[in-house]
Formats: structure tokens, sequence, C-alpha cells
């Protein structure tokens, strides 16, 4: 696979859920995720961003194999996944990885670290015996700076740290040799003085093994970090409306969603922080994933919403130098970037 070709790519990817409000109630669909489009290329960082419930997550494990669309295609290198035959379906599952923002119910305590990262080697045949993959386990745990490994491999789950546990997911996921690694907030729950530390080993495997991350986060500061040199995806209610270059999208961000959130931002100057700030907001209000408005979903809350936009749900197109789904780009007046030192969007 060649750098900057797709290795991942999803056409018109929807996910539905079933959601019963009583035992003999019929089922209502909701779908968190409408109509997404995008390609992975490989060795690329792509960070994943928007606020709680936009579907973030379940794109993330739809990338992974781990829930079907109900509409559109899956594409790994090139061949729709629903179309694969075992073999090639196979090669999915172990290129494609997935790690867990809760590190201690993603490891089952009743198992060491060997059992954990062992016994699946084992099991796929990438070892030949107990003695190989105890060499190949000290080998995940370098590779991932869990050293020396002989400290690491017996102990349980619960004897290490958070920090320490994300590494034990991360280093999981290479044991496979992936391609692709979707890093479900893989920092949130540690401390804020690991981040960093966690976030380098990322960008390290990154560049040392050529795989590409999908980094699921609501943090822009750590996304705007760990793919300075990728791209930025901006997830509301279930639909993707901004992509570009992560520096440029965060210095010059074109949908007025994305806009708010970066207004939103505190700046560390105590004068300027006391002055009331109205943020460029209609509503401060999200509406209900299950009952989305009726054209543009943000149009409740834009500020710059026309007639249009309550009737016609805009398309991602190009603009400037990326992707906006937004009717008024053109007529938006261009942001201001306010310090971002540490921007969350909660």
């Amino acid at each position: 696979m060649i750098k900057n070709q797709p290795i991942m790519q999803l056409k018109d990817v929807s996910i539905v859920f079933e959601k019963r409000t009583g035992l003999f109630s019929k089922p209502t669909k909701i779908k968190a995720v409408n109509d997404v489009s995008l390609n992975i290329n490989s060795g690329e960082i792509v960070a994943l961003v928007g606020e709680s419930g936009c579907g973030k997550t379940t794109l993330g494990k739809a990338i992974a194999g781990l829930l079907d669309p109900a509409e559109g295609q899956v594409f790994f290198n090139g061949i729709d996944v629903k179309k694969m035959n075992k073999k090639q379906f196979e090669e999915y599952r172990n290129g494609v990885q997935i790690v867990q923002q809760d590190s201690y119910a993603a490891l089952n305590p009743a198992r060491t670290i060997y059992q954990s990262l062992g016994e699946p080697l084992l099991h796929k045949k990438i070892v030949k015996d107990k003695k190989e993959a105890y060499e190949r386990v000290c080998e995940l745990l370098t590779t991932v700076e869990l050293t020396p490994p002989e400290q690491f491999i017996n102990k349980y789950p619960h004897q290490l740290s958070g920090g320490q546990r994300q590494r034990i997911l991360m280093a999981r996921a290479i044991s496979l040799s992936p391609k692709l690694i979707v890093a479900d907030e893989p920092v949130s729950m540690i401390d804020v003085s690991l981040r960093i530390a966690v976030l380098n080993l990322m960008a390290r495997l990154n560049k040392t093994l050529g795989i590409a991350f999908v980094y699921i986060t609501h943090d822009l500061a750590t996304a705007r970090y760990i793919a300075k040199n990728g791209k930025i995806v901006v997830m509301y209610l279930g639909e993707l409306i901004e992509i570009g270059n992560v520096i440029e999208v965060i210095k010059d961000p074109k949908h007025p969603y994305l806009q708010a959130l970066l207004s939103a931002v505190p700046i560390p100057n105590p004068w300027i922080a006391k002055q009331e700030k109205e943020l460029p907001l209609k509503s401060l209000d999200m509406p209900s994933i299950s009952n989305p408005p009726s054209g543009c979903r943000f149009n409740p809350r834009c500020i710059y919403a026309t007639e249009k936009c309550e009737i016609e749900p805009p398309i991602l197109r190009q603009f400037d130098n990326g992707l906006i789904a937004c009717h008024n780009a053109e007529k938006i007046p261009k942001f201001v970037l306010p310090s971002i030192e540490s921007v969350t969007v909660e």
C-alpha cells in the first residue's frame, strides 16, 4: 500500500439503532450516523472530533467492523467488506484494530498481561509456541515503552496504572501488524501529565510502523497535537460538517459550528476572562439525534441560517482547501482565532 492512498473508504454509510420506549412498544429507528463518506489514507492520522453523542464512536466501530452499516459501503484496500471472502475478511479484521477509552474494562481482570497478549498470537498462529509467544510479548511491551518487559508481563490489569494499561491496549493492537488503528479517546481517562507521552507513542508508531490512526476525541488541543500533519474531521449530530488539514481548519474554521466551539475557548488572561462573551449561537441546546431538525441539522442554532437551511440538507463540498457542509460558507465572516492552549468540546 502506497502512502496517501486510501486504505479505508466509507461511501454513504449510515448506522441505525432501534429504540423501544416500552416492552410491547414498536421500536423507533435512530440514525446515529447519517450518510457519511470518508477516505482514510495509508499512514495518515485522522482526528475525528465532535461533542458527546455526535456519533464519532459509532463511526469508529463501523470502521473497525464492530457495527454493520444499515446503508452504504465500507471498503478496505479497495474491497467491499460485505463482498470479501474468508481470507480477505480475516485480513480486514487483523488489519483494523481498535483501542478503547476504558483500558480497565477492555482487559480481562482475571488474565495476566502475557495471557491477554500472548494467547491471541498462539490462537492465530502468529507464533509457533509459548516460548516464542513470550518473546514476542516482551518485544511488544518494549515497543510501547513498558520496560523492562519482565516487570509487567506477569502482572494483572489492576496492578498497572491507567497510562500503563493504555499502552497494553496499544501493544495488543499492534500485535497483529495492523494497517489502521481506531483510537477512541485513548487519553481521556488518564492523568493529564501522562497524555502527551501516550500521544507521542501513537505518533511514533505511526511514523516507524506506518500505521494509520483514526483518533477520536472531543479535545481539539490533543487533536491538533496528534494530527498536526494529518486532517481533522468534524461531526455534528451524526454527520460530517467540515474536513481539512488540522492546522488550517483550527486556524481558519469555515463552519459556524466549529467557529462557535472555538469562540468558547477560555482565554488565559483574567481581565479578558471577566468580560462577558456572547457565543455566536441562536441556542445553546443541542437537538436530539433521535429527532434531528429538517434541512441543515445545525440550523436551529446557527446565526447565519436562511430559509434554505431549514429545508435543504447541505452536502459536503469543496471549499477553499477543505470540505464543508454549509449553504452559506461564502458569506460567513472570517473567524478570528482566540488562544487555543486547551480546547475541549463538552
